[in-house]
């Protein structure tokens, strides 16, 4: 078990998530009645931001949240969580992200939603949090802040000597110059096509697309492969971590969050980058078995206590993973 107690940054999003069980997706013009019902906070970052502080990280989150009630949801969950509010910006004129998810049986998901906020975060913002951001281990960050914002972060990350962590989703294409201020790059197998401008179904090797990333100036590169676990590529080689495991999947939706904020914690508590996505892997395994985003962020020990119980069981034929 891990005793380091890392410090995290996090320049990320707040996003209040509405969850809506439904027996298959709805076809143009037809309601449908869910089965079930989930209200709560997400957005990529402040997922990864309280999954890695119920790891046990001292956590700090960059985020925006607009003027309106549902910026209540995140001043309510981050008192709840132990993050502080020294950085949460609220931005007055515009409403709060909202993201409405679609759960289809079996885990599968599709989401909707509107950033809000998190659009009018700005590299400045990040400036003024360049005390945190020196006192950080690690610096994390996502995609549902302004590319220019993710590559402030990542820079002033670098500058800082913090590991810089991004986790590019949504993705988008972006200039190459981005990725020399990036230590660990974890797309999954679609964004590792789309941040460099291919459709995400391009028939090239992703081993290959990894490799193009590297070139680029990202040090280590982990491809997400959902049910068949990761990609780690670096300069020394490739190595394929799998996936867990006996895992009854029950929401998919924040498994990649849960993932992230694991490899990061790891990482920051020092373990190796095989090791860390080892450990991460099963992270956002656990995430898969609630339904809910949050609910499924496990603390230390629950983590510790769900390895001793699916350690060893691979290769892996979980349906749903990070």
């Amino acid at each position: 078990m891990q005793t380091e107690k890392p410090k995290i940054f996090v320049a990320g999003s707040f996003v209040v998530g509405v969850t809506i069980g439904l027996p298959r997706m709805p076809i143009p013009g037809e309601g449908l009645i869910g089965d079930a019902f989930d209200l709560g906070p997400g957005g990529k970052g402040t997922n990864q931001a309280i999954a890695a502080a119920r790891l046990g990280a001292e956590v700090s989150l960059l985020a925006g949240v607009g003027d309106d009630r549902l910026a209540e949801f995140a001043d309510e969950t981050y008192a709840r969580e132990g993050i502080s509010l020294d950085h949460i910006r609220r931005i007055p004129g515009v409403n709060t992200a909202i993201g409405f998810v679609m759960l289809l049986p079996g885990g599968e998901q599709s989401i909707v939603g509107h950033l809000g906020a998190n659009l009018r975060m700005r590299p400045e913002h990040v400036d003024a949090a360049r005390a945190a951001i020196a006192a950080a281990d690690i610096l994390m960050t996502q995609f549902e802040l302004p590319i220019e914002t993710v590559a402030r972060a990542l820079e002033l990350g670098r500058r800082s000597d913090c590991l810089t962590l991004w986790n590019p989703g949504p993705a988008q294409p972006v200039s190459p110059e981005i990725f020399r201020h990036v230590d660990v790059l974890t797309p999954n197998e679609h964004e590792v096509r789309i941040l460099q401008g291919l459709p995400p179904d391009d028939p090239t090797p992703t081993v290959d697309l990894a490799a193009r990333l590297l070139e680029a100036g990202a040090r280590q590169v982990v491809v997400t492969l959902g049910r068949r676990g990761a990609l780690i590529v670096t300069a020394a080689g490739t190595l394929e971590v799998p996936a867990v495991d006996g895992v009854r999947c029950v929401d998919a939706t924040g498994a990649g969050d849960a993932f992230n904020a694991g490899l990061a914690m790891a990482l920051g508590g020092g373990l190796p980058l095989e090791a860390a996505a080892r450990r991460a892997m099963f992270s956002g395994a656990y995430a898969v078995t609630r339904l809910g985003v949050i609910d499924g962020l496990p603390t230390r020990n629950e983590l510790e206590a769900f390895i001793r119980i699916h350690d060893g069981r691979q290769p892996a034929t979980t349906k749903c993973a990070p």
